[in-house]
């Protein structure tokens, strides 16, 4: 570590908290099969990703990666469109290495999910029944059958760390499993559709955009209850709620 009394807290919720103190992060999670994860996806995954310094459960220090995230949601990116074409080769990267050892959630399990969620919408007027309707049958088209991919599972645009117009890392690897490649690809561009473009050229294959879409809805109806319980404010403030809004 630096010498420096600062701490700063990046996250803070009742399941996990984020802090930096110079240039080393710590992570906090009640839950230590979250951890587990987390370092054995950044062993396995052939992609930057942040060097560990110690474990001693609950806590995980990381050290700091150089640059800056590629963008944060709900605000326009600064990043080059070489940076986010950079960021799509990276995903295909992690996408075609071998398959982690555990299972990621079925379409039957996230479609369970999605419809608790609805239900959850509509009951407590969060959103017209119109909107949540309409997103729900967007999001749907995402739960056919899929190719298991090495996905990351929360490759939100604050987690891919970029240095010009390289990838110098990428963070946050509790979620990741075997799942739908496009998952991560919406999740990347969820709030930045301007960049689809560009990701997906570095990605370098055809990519259903429809589904993404339908992830995009499906992520969005998903988070709306988690961030409202978590003290992120009122959802009209909500990036996501932005998007489930906006006319396809």
């Amino acid at each position: 570590m630096t010498g420096t009394d600062d701490v700063e807290v990046v996250v803070a919720h009742d399941e996990r908290a984020t802090l930096r103190v110079g240039d080393v992060f710590l992570k906090i999670d009640a839950d230590p099969a979250r951890t587990d994860v987390e370092v054995e996806a950044m062993a396995m995954a052939p992609v930057p990703t942040p060097e560990i310094l110690w474990r001693t459960p609950p806590v995980l220090a990381l050290a700091a990666l150089p640059g800056t995230a590629l963008g944060h949601l709900g605000e326009p990116s600064i990043a080059s469109t070489a940076a986010w074409r950079a960021a799509g080769a990276a995903v295909r990267t992690l996408h075609d290495a071998p398959l982690p050892p555990w299972p990621g959630r079925t379409a039957d399990e996230l479609g369970a999910h999605l419809a608790r969620e609805c239900r959850w919408l509509v009951a407590n007027d969060v959103l017209p029944t119109d909107v949540v309707d309409r997103n729900r049958r967007i999001a749907e088209t995402a739960l056919g059958p899929w190719t298991p991919a090495f996905v990351h599972g929360d490759l939100q645009v604050d987690h891919v760390f970029v240095a010009g117009d390289e990838v110098t890392g990428i963070i946050d690897w509790s979620e990741a499993s075997r799942g739908d490649a496009r998952y991560d690809l919406a999740t990347l561009t969820l709030g930045h559709p301007e960049h689809l473009d560009d990701v997906l050229a570095g990605y370098g294959t055809d990519v259903d955009r429809d589904l993404i879409h339908g992830w995009w809805s499906w992520r969005c109806l998903s988070n709306v209850r988690w961030l409202t319980e978590h003290g992120y404010g009122p959802p009209e403030r909500y990036p996501e709620v932005a998007v489930l809004l906006r006319e396809p």
